[in-house]
């Protein structure tokens, strides 16, 4: 969730900083050549007005003068070409120079500085020239009419590099993007310690409720840190928990207080149902039948006893030699696979792993059991342990009928049996009782066909101590 959250928050915060930074890039642009565009209107304006009084070159050829004022005129163009790089001229209507700095340089025939000059020639100075950015070359041409009895009788044009102007733009834009990149790191820090403080508790609720679907059903959230939606939401899972506890609780009492109760009653019972059997005639259907129910019935509730307590039993987690203590339980049960005349075979090889050995003996026990019930006589059951990196496996097959594939879905659920298997001795509750017992141990159990017939049964145990 971290990883789409992040980069959310990132491109939120990218585009408003692009947002406010941009049109201030924009704006320093214009600001500069903005203030260039007043300089260059203040200096056309100046000597427009020395221009203004420059007397006309056919009157000045006839009465056989020299205009003084327009050698003024040129000497402050030089002086200002020579100061700033900046040429200027004041042409006459048919584009004749009055005077202009340096000599060579003359009103082009057409472009941008003819588009000036001719505005001018409308009696108004010439419009804002185009934006100039950092990568351009352009020049800056303004151009202002000079004015004498109500005509415009000269136009004073400005041609003014843009190396300065642009080299302040862009160190303008430098300053903007440094402040760009140090508020973009500051809202990288801040993305992070608010996408921590927001998932905080959404980490912790997962793993609370990832503790919960494994078993440890006394796992609580810490309802402390995070916004206060994620807080509240952590109370009310908190609760949930509890009520959910307290249900399960009161379940698993009522079936060992139902189990320990009935027992009692049943066994007076089948007591009673004994005493009988004495007065009536030796091979009696009827009360074999009925003590054959009895006692299916009291080992129907030990198994429910059993359940019971292997649901809420704590696990005594030690580190375990499996092939040994598997070793054990093929060893126990090989009187009753010779009576049965069944085959069972063991290779348990030395692994260690982390579990409860009792447990892991009561889960063996019922798988064993169930692999001998349903194997018939001639048939083999083996056992085999192996271990991995991460685990170690007991595997059980047996050469019974084996199972369906809508059957393998269903198998180890409480009182469920095949419907091919309903005559033979059983509960039903001997394969959930091992998945509860390897539950509470950390550990797991699957199955599986096996090849050619029978049931593969594969009970899973860490070989790394399980999180506390």
């Amino acid at each position: 969730m971290r990883t789409r959250l992040f980069p959310l928050l990132i491109v939120l915060m990218a585009a408003v900083l692009l947002a406010l930074g941009v049109p201030l890039a924009v704006s320093i642009a214009a600001a500069q050549q903005q203030k260039v565009v007043v300089d260059r209107i203040d200096d056309t304006a100046r000597f427009a007005a020395l221009a203004q009084y420059v007397a006309d070159p056919a009157t000045s050829a006839l009465s056989g003068t020299t205009d003084e004022r327009r050698e003024t005129l040129s000497k402050e163009l030089a002086r200002y070409f020579s100061l700033y790089g900046i040429r200027a001229g004041v042409f006459y209507r048919d584009d004749a120079p009055m005077a202009n700095a340096p000599d060579s340089w003359l009103l082009p025939e057409t472009g941008e500085g003819r588009d000036s000059f001719n505005e001018a020639l409308g009696s108004r100075r010439s419009h804002d020239p185009e934006q100039v950015w950092p990568w351009d070359r352009h020049r800056l041409i303004v151009a202002s009419p000079v004015v004498k009895d109500g005509d415009v009788v000269a136009v004073v044009v400005t041609d003014s590099p843009t190396g300065q102007m642009r080299s302040k733009t862009l160190h303008g834009w430098l300053i903007i993007g440094a402040g760009e990149i140090a508020a973009m790191l500051l809202a990288l820090g801040a993305a992070l310690r608010l996408t921590g403080w927001v998932l905080r508790p959404v980490r912790v609720l997962d793993a609370t409720t990832h503790d919960i679907a494994t078993g440890r059903l006394k796992s609580r959230v810490a309802a402390a840190g995070g916004p206060p939606e994620l807080r509240r939401l952590a109370r009310s899972f908190n609760e949930m928990a509890d009520n959910v506890e307290d249900v399960l609780e009161q379940q698993r009492a009522f079936v060992a207080d139902a189990s320990h109760q009935l027992r009692n009653p049943l066994s007076a019972l089948l007591l009673r149902i004994e005493l009988l059997a004495l007065e009536l005639p030796e091979g009696n259907e009827e009360i074999a039948s009925v003590r054959t129910e009895g006692k299916r019935l009291a080992h129907v509730l030990d198994d429910l006893l059993d359940l019971a307590l292997a649901e809420h039993a704590e696990a005594d987690l030690r580190l375990t030699d499996i092939g040994e203590l598997t070793a054990e339980r093929v060893a126990a049960w090989g009187p009753v696979a010779d009576s049965k005349g069944v085959r069972l075979l063991g290779s348990c090889p030395a692994t260690t792993a982390w579990t409860d050995p009792v447990t892991l003996s009561s889960a063996l026990d019922a798988v064993i059991d169930n692999a001998l019930k349903f194997t018939p006589e001639g048939e083999s059951v083996e056992v085999r342990v192996a271990s991995n990196g991460e685990s170690s496996t007991v595997v059980v097959t047996d050469g019974g009928p084996g199972l369906s594939d809508d059957d393998l879905t269903r198998i180890g659920d409480r009182f469920w049996r095949s419907a091919g298997h309903q005559n033979i001795k059983g509960s039903g509750l001997g394969l959930s009782i091992s998945r509860a017992l390897l539950t509470t141990a950390g550990g797991s159990i699957a199955y599986d066909h096996h090849e050619p017939h029978g049931l593969k049964v594969t009970v899973r145990v860490p070989r790394s101590r399980p999180s506390p």
